[in-house]
């Protein structure tokens, strides 16, 4: 796996209340399918994409986002920089190291329901077109 060059800051969104200090490692169920056991970390430099992340996990838990460290290497997030957004203008990435909490953000931008709505159904849509399959 390749460093990004990116130097951050850097942000993870979900709906797990976490702790400064808590590590992040894949391993565990995704934030968005939670019958699929992530291989990677996922993280963004940009605190509002974090943001979206958060409010689209599953769970009823209030979305949150916070500040992480990579203790490791990591690389430009395929399933997004290839597939989507070439050159990475996203600045996602994914690592198979954990991520630090260093800190949680509270000033990151909400969603209005109308947005949130549309985005989750665009997921529904990529789902469907993916036929259940996810790269991770």
């Amino acid at each position: 796996m390749s460093r990004a060059q990116d130097d951050g800051p850097f942000f993870h969104g979900t709906k797990a209340d976490l702790r400064t200090g808590d590590l992040l490692r894949p391993g565990f169920p995704s934030n968005y399918r939670p019958e699929i056991v992530m291989n990677h970390v996922y993280f963004t430099a940009l605190r509002d994409g974090a943001g979206l992340a958060a409010e689209l996990a599953t769970g009823a838990d209030e979305p949150r986002v916070y500040v992480v460290e990579p203790t490791g290497t990591f690389e430009d997030d395929p399933n997004v920089t290839d597939r989507k957004f070439p050159g990475n203008p996203t600045r996602s990435y994914r690592s198979r190291d954990p991520l630090r909490i260093v800190a949680e953000v509270t000033d990151w931008t909400r969603q209005t329901p109308e947005a949130l709505q549309a985005w989750t159904e665009r997921l529904a849509v990529l789902r469907a077109d993916t036929q259940g399959s996810i790269v991770n």
